[in-house]
């Protein structure tokens, strides 16, 4: 206990002391505004949606569903109560914790675990309830986590494609200043941020996928996992190639660009300059000096297009078929399917609050530089 309170307080190497009042002070402080965040994206989320045009019930019951029929279904969603009430209702089932009745409908509904109770009702402990889909009658959680797994295994290998080809590609070109190789170089990364991604989605889609994919084996559509007759399901990687591809094209460039810039300045600091007096080889001074101190722009970078990645991924996984929560969003919006709608985009923002939150965290640990107060 001695020496994990001493690697603590001296922070093993980090910039602030882990047991300063004035860091956690500073850690609350930012996930109370994530939590205001969320919260009034949920409150406009809500608002926003029950304003479009529609009627829930016909697209749950039919247009030739009798009319007690319909009655039920709008009762059972609250439709029946005043909006701010139906505000609350919606607030209720999205919180973990909660007051309802305890009833076997209840339990069954929300599949909440009780705490203690007040009064009549039961305080409870529960997993977000986002209601059903219209279309699917499936729980819009369950479906939810179900295409973010997707979504999330693209995000990560197109920055992981970005990542390492970026500062490859960053680092020679700060390496070859003004040469042809570093202007073709910067030229084909501002051509990359201007092109967007449902147009280097179709291009590449149709000459990489169908027209060239015969010939190298990809795909120009198609999910990870390709149901076979006799083996079952099959992992095929080669169908996440060109998603990957088409998604990280973007975040490649920028950080081409940024681990470019900051080479070129940590090349020209004095301890490059000391590192070569002392005769260590270019490549010593590149990458064990220069690299190392140029990667904190790459890194914020890198975080930050992740979160952008994962709700950035709609076109990309409309035109290659990819079923990820994108493509089940655009299917949603074409059906007028509110509560999945609704869903996606509280996961969505929550996931970038979620990432900043994470990020704004290491950087207080990491760099000494940052303001707590």
């Amino acid at each position: 206990m001695k020496l994990i309170k001493k690697l603590l307080q001296k922070g093993y190497g980090w910039g602030y002391n882990l047991l300063n009042p004035v860091f956690w002070r500073y850690v609350i402080t930012h996930l109370l505004e994530g939590v205001l965040v969320i919260f009034g994206v949920i409150i406009v989320v809500f608002l926003l949606y029950y304003a479009l045009p529609g009627d829930p019930v016909s697209m749950i019951a039919g247009q030739r569903t009798d009319v007690m029929t319909k009655e039920a279904i709008k009762a059972e969603l609250g439709l029946d109560k005043p909006l701010f009430t139906q505000l609350y209702l919606y607030l209720r089932d999205l919180s973990p914790v909660s007051i309802h009745e305890d009833t076997p409908q209840e339990r069954e509904k929300y599949d909440y675990v009780p705490l203690f109770h007040v009064g009549e009702q039961v305080l409870v402990l529960k997993a977000p309830y986002m209601r059903r889909s219209f279309q699917t009658k499936r729980p819009v959680s369950e479906l939810i986590l179900q295409k973010l797994t997707l979504t999330i295994v693209l995000a990560i290998a197109a920055i992981a494609f970005a990542t390492v080809v970026g500062i490859f590609l960053g680092v020679w070109a700060a390496t070859h200043t003004n040469s042809w190789v570093d202007n073709v170089i910067i030229g084909g990364s501002v051509a990359g941020i201007s092109t967007p991604s449902f147009v280097s989605a179709s291009l590449i889609s149709l000459y990489l996928g169908y027209k060239l994919g015969p010939y190298i084996g990809l795909n120009g559509t198609g999910s990870l996992w390709v149901d076979t007759i006799y083996y079952g399901r099959q992992l095929q990687l080669q169908n996440l190639i060109l998603p990957a591809l088409t998604l990280g094209i973007r975040p490649l460039s920028i950080i081409v660009q940024l681990t470019r810039s900051s080479m070129l300045d940590a090349l020209s600091q004095d301890y490059i300059r000391t590192a070569y007096a002392k005769g260590l080889s270019r490549r010593q001074v590149i990458w064990r000096h220069a690299f190392p101190n140029s990667l904190n722009p790459v890194i914020t970078a890198i975080s930050n297009w992740l979160a952008s990645l994962m709700s950035g991924a709609f076109f990309v996984e409309l035109i290659f078929d990819w079923k990820g929560l994108g493509y089940e969003t655009v299917q949603a919006v074409r059906t007028l399917d509110l509560p999945v709608l609704m869903g996606a985009t509280i996961v969505i923002a929550a996931i970038f609050v979620v990432i900043n939150l994470i990020v704004d965290i290491l950087y207080a640990i990491i760099d000494p530089r940052v303001s707590l107060q």
